[in-house]
């Protein structure tokens, strides 16, 4: 048997056409050269970006400027959110004014790409003017629609539009995984409406931290209460905090539930004062860190209606 041994000197019998080829496919399948191509988008908050992970699969970069367990009410962008805008070709908010400060950021970036409002299209809820939410200065819209799976399939549609519309050589595999994500949201809102409806209404009553599940309460036909409006920078006086330990009290109400984004101590101490156990945190505005159980979309939302089933069972 003869051994060929090859030998630097055997390049020179390579064709150069060839030998520039092969190293052109080297690059061009680089990690780096992968992640170049694929399309920048920036997603307001961590829900979001979830959803556009999904929606985008491999053809897609995100970048969320809100992470995990943070809080967008009270977030301020940074001179990295701004470079972060600027190179992407998408921006996808949630709008209803659960971004406030996303108008000033655009302005002063001079951002030009494309952007998608997620929430386009639903059915807002909005609260009374009077009912003590910080945000209740007449008619105004509630902006936590995620807390309704079927408002997310509308903003995977809208999602996969825009997405779409940045990518149109992705557009057909945008759309074919959007089609699959919703088909689980519909398996989601099955196995919630049958967890939630198999408990009595008369018993369907949550303490929360702040009122951020007006839409889950108005799909499932829960009762929440909270000691804040939608707003968290807003603390809650104490004839509210007071009147609502009596609703505890008078209805016996089990069901007590803290927000991962949320100050522990005001619903720690209701809870206390009230003498109703205190039930493991909701994820409301924010996804958890990825080795906690809210996060993904689908996540959160199965640990968040397996606890409230869990507590509203006490009432």
């Amino acid at each position: 048997m003869t051994l060929h041994v090859f030998r630097p000197s055997s390049l020179a019998a390579i064709p150069r056409r060839l030998f520039l080829a092969s190293t052109v496919a080297l690059t061009l399948w680089s990690p780096a050269a992968r992640a170049a191509d694929k399309l920048p988008v920036t997603a307001t908050f961590s829900i979001l970006g979830d959803l556009v992970r999904v929606v985008g699969g491999d053809k897609v970069s995100v970048t969320t400027l809100v992470g995990a367990d943070q809080d967008a009410h009270v977030f301020e962008p940074k001179p990295g959110d701004a470079k972060a805008l600027l190179a992407s070709k998408l921006l996808v908010m949630n709008g209803l004014g659960f971004e406030p400060w996303a108008g000033k950021l655009l302005k002063s970036t001079g951002y030009r790409g494309e952007t998608v409002v997620a929430a386009k299209g639903v059915e807002a809820r909005f609260l009374r003017a009077g009912s003590g939410h910080a945000h209740a200065h007449g008619q105004e819209p509630d902006p936590h629609a995620w807390q309704n799976p079927n408002n997310v399939m509308l903003y995977v549609r809208n999602i996969a539009a825009g997405l779409g519309k940045a990518d149109p050589a992705n557009a057909a595999s945008y759309q074919a995984n959007a089609n699959a994500y919703i088909k689980e949201l519909q398996a989601l809102d099955a196995w919630a409406a049958a967890q939630i409806f198999a408990i009595p209404g008369g018993q369907r009553k949550v303490i929360t931290s702040h009122d951020a599940f007006g839409y889950l309460a108005a799909r499932y036909d829960i009762t929440f209460l909270a000691p804040q409006g939608i707003n968290t920078e807003v603390e809650p006086s104490a004839k509210q905090v007071a009147k609502l330990i009596q609703q505890i009290q008078r209805e016996k109400i089990g069901a007590v539930f803290l927000e991962n984004m949320s100050n522990p101590q005001l619903i720690a101490q209701l809870s206390k004062d009230a003498g109703a156990p205190l039930g493991a945190s909701l994820y409301a505005d924010a996804l958890s860190a990825p080795d906690q159980p809210g996060a993904t979309y689908l996540q959160l939302m199965r640990h968040n209606v397996t606890h409230l089933v869990a507590g509203m069972k006490l009432n």
